[in-house]
């Protein structure tokens, strides 16, 4: 089923919406290296960050599986030293996720 745009009482038929759709990759490997730089870089600050906020914010491709792959990546940044937990936030939807801040070592790379 498709959405129809609904014409005004003058009959005029208004713009549709911007899609909000994001773009993916279908890759792990490839999606892996283009988003990995971003986080690196906010684990630097040492501030704390939600996985799904700073993808949003700076306009990063959804992962093959989005249900799993950001989970795996964090993983995967976390096991390397570069990330660890600080709690939990919230989603847009307000199911809690965990947050996340730059270790130590992150911050002392960036110092180098």
């Amino acid at each position: 089923m498709t959405a129809s745009v609904q014409p005004t009482l003058d009959g005029n038929v208004p713009a549709a919406a911007p899609s909000i759709a994001r773009r993916k990759i279908d890759d792990y490997d490839a999606w892996v290296t283009e988003v990995r730089p971003t986080f690196e870089e906010i684990a630097r600050t040492g501030q704390p960050f939600l996985c799904w906020k700073v993808a949003k914010d700076n306009d990063l491709p959804d992962p093959p599986d989005r249900d799993h792959d950001w989970g795996r990546f964090a993983a995967t940044l976390h096991r390397e030293g570069l990330i660890r937990t600080d709690g939990f936030g919230l989603t847009r939807d307000k199911s809690a996720v965990r947050r996340w801040k730059g270790t130590a070592a992150a911050r002392r790379e960036a110092a180098a």
